[in-house]
């Protein structure tokens, strides 16, 4: 069954965000929050989002740069658009798009999953521990907060299954292995796994780094799936 797409406006703490929202063949499914890379709002988003409502889910990607959007070639522009965002809209623009979610008719989860690649990975992170009331299923991917941007983790519910690249300058793999050690400590259900060989960006289907590993991300997209499914139905 082919899946059906649009541009999505929702509000957002007073003001209003935008968003791409996938729904399956089927029309309804399971909720799962999307969360972009540096590049934006971009095509290769948009095709993991596709492939979620492929899979099954309605999937929402909020726009975090408000139409903004840096080419793969434009990697200091990512860079400043990254650095640039500010938390406090990030964090309303994601909460929105949980609560749109929630509320969307397609939607036949209680609860719902996030989902999220490099910068996205980290919002995950602080997404799940922000909205703990909504979010029970967490997928990111080589991103994670660091100790100087950590959330307050008492919010964080959800059981957390990510998956990190061992050749990572931005989010290294001992960072991870920290990370995970301190949330299973903090009675977190939580997993990060660092799959050998791979790159950053293993996962990106336009391969905007020279790393992209499809076998491995193929292999990842059903872990991740099955997972999503396990926990949301």
């Amino acid at each position: 069954m082919t899946i059906t797409t649009q541009t999505v406006e929702f509000a957002s703490n007073g003001g209003t965000a935008g968003g791409y929202l996938a729904v399956p063949g089927s029309g309804s499914g399971p909720g799962v929050v999307v969360v972009q890379e540096w590049w934006g709002l971009d095509p290769s988003i948009k095709i993991m989002t596709d492939r979620l409502a492929e899979a099954g889910f309605v999937a929402l990607a909020p726009d975090l740069f408000h139409g903004e959007l840096a080419a793969h070639d434009e990697m200091d522009k990512a860079g400043h658009l990254m650095t640039n965002l500010p938390p406090g809209r990030a964090a309303k623009d994601m909460s929105g798009a949980v609560d749109h979610l929630a509320a969307h008719a397609a939607v036949t989860s209680a609860s719902l999953g996030v989902i999220g690649f490099c910068m996205g990975g980290m919002l995950t992170f602080l997404l799940a521990a922000g909205r703990g009331d909504k979010i029970s299923a967490a997928v990111p991917f080589y991103g994670f907060p660091g100790p100087d941007s950590e959330p307050d983790w008492s919010g964080l519910t959800a059981v957390v299954r990510g998956h990190m690249a061992e050749n990572d300058d931005f989010f290294t793999p001992d960072a991870a292995m920290a990370l995970e050690k301190k949330l299973v400590g903090l009675g977190k259900d939580v997993q990060l796994t660092v799959h050998p060989g791979s790159g950053h960006a293993f996962m990106n289907p336009m391969n905007p780094l020279g790393t992209q590993d499809a076998e491995l991300a193929a292999r990842c997209w059903a872990e991740a799936t099955a997972f999503l499914h396990s926990q949301l139905g």
